[in-house]
């Protein structure tokens, strides 16, 4: 089998790659190494038995050559950061998409398979229930909201607070850039999969951790930012209270559910969820962080919030449990196996961006009362 990994550099597709080796592929990364990402170009980590193309999903002549001789397609390039060049998630992760599928069209592609990587940042806000008047799906909490510290989601009908719900695959309602952009990629690849006969599974994954997780991406910095302010004995810094909750899998488990869904006819054109399941503060990692540092430094509370967060976000996995996943890794096995990676490269590095800085100067974090 020929197998094309977008993204094939970074922290999922990296994974994917090796497990496709495993099994006998043969393997192309396609990855346009954006410096955010990798300062210092190709990473290591990449095994020299696969073709790499360094080049950007939404170039055409690019994508073109990546494509052929392929197939199966794991997509996993994506565009996702916390700051304000909102055209850029639409032109990468929704476009770039639908250009995938517009080359297979016109020049007869013999693609058996496409695997998309989507995100749990589609369901926006959330979903939640009150106790008087059900199942609802909230809009973003207001910045009048989030001024005044109230932190929680109440009823829009009578105010009280309501109780968040495991997140359906059936109910999305997505809002920030990164969010509307993935679900319009899920829409394009689950749609025009359908109507051209190319199986397409879309995988909206949780917080996903573990070795590999890029160590200068704004976006993917809890687990580094956390891991560097513990190791240095600097403070956590934690927005809002610290009990919105989240869901955090291993790197491990998501390549499971790809691998799963590729072998797995009855997946296609659906959408599932990837995570753990199981709801986890941002307070309780960080105290978990410290706990296997054993580490003295602070948590503290500087009474901020971050534009576009959502209060809760913790998946239902039924859905891909019927398929015969389930997640095998622990919080504790994911920060050992993260601390094993940053041991092993040499410890976080020096030179890593400020991403609080550069999201307060942005307007991005945001103070209370201010």
């Amino acid at each position: 089998m020929r197998v094309l990994v977008t993204g094939g550099a970074g922290f999922i597709g990296s994974h994917l790659v090796d497990r496709f080796l495993q099994e006998g592929s043969q393997v192309r990364i396609l990855d346009n190494l954006d410096p955010r990402v990798h300062p210092h170009g190709r990473p290591p980590y990449l095994p020299s038995r696969a073709e790499f193309i360094q080049g950007d999903i939404t170039d055409r002549a690019v994508l073109s050559e990546a494509l052929k001789g392929i197939d199966v397609i794991s997509h996993q390039a994506a565009y996702q950061d916390y700051m304000l060049d909102f055209s850029r998630f639409f032109q990468v992760n929704a476009v770039g998409t639908a250009l995938i599928y517009e080359l297979i069209v016109q020049k007869k592609l013999p693609v058996k398979k496409i695997i998309v990587a989507s995100s749990q940042a589609v369901y926006g806000e959330g979903q939640f229930s009150c106790r008087e008047h059900g199942f609802f799906q909230p809009a973003p909490r207001t910045r009048q909201q989030l001024e005044k510290s109230q932190w929680e989601i109440e009823c829009p009908l009578c105010q009280r607070p309501s109780q968040p719900c495991r997140l359906e695959e059936h109910h999305a309602n997505p809002f920030n850039q990164y969010a509307v952009s993935k679900l319009a990629e899920e829409g394009a690849a689950l749609g025009l999969g359908w109507l051209h006969g190319i199986p397409t599974v879309a995988l909206r994954y949780s917080n996903v951790q573990g070795p590999r997780q890029s160590l200068f991406n704004h976006y993917s910095g809890v687990g580094r930012i956390f891991f560097s302010c513990a190791m240095s004995g600097r403070p956590l810094v934690v927005y809002e209270d610290g009990r919105q909750t989240r869901d955090f899998v291993h790197v491990r488990d998501v390549i499971d559910a790809n691998m799963l869904v590729l072998e797995k006819d009855e997946a296609d054109f659906q959408a599932f969820n990837v995570g753990s399941g199981i709801a986890i503060s941002v307070l309780e990692y960080a105290e978990a962080v410290r706990a296997k540092l054993e580490s003295a430094a602070p948590i503290e509370f500087p009474n901020e919030y971050r534009r576009g967060d959502n209060r809760h976000s913790v998946s239902s996995v039924a859905k891909l449990q019927r398929l015969g996943w389930k997640p095998r890794h622990s919080l504790p096995q994911i920060l050992d196996d993260f601390r094993a990676w940053v041991e092993k490269i040499g410890g976080i590095p020096s030179e890593i961006p400020d991403a609080y800085a550069d999201m307060k100067r942005a307007g991005v974090v945001l103070a209370v009362g201010r």
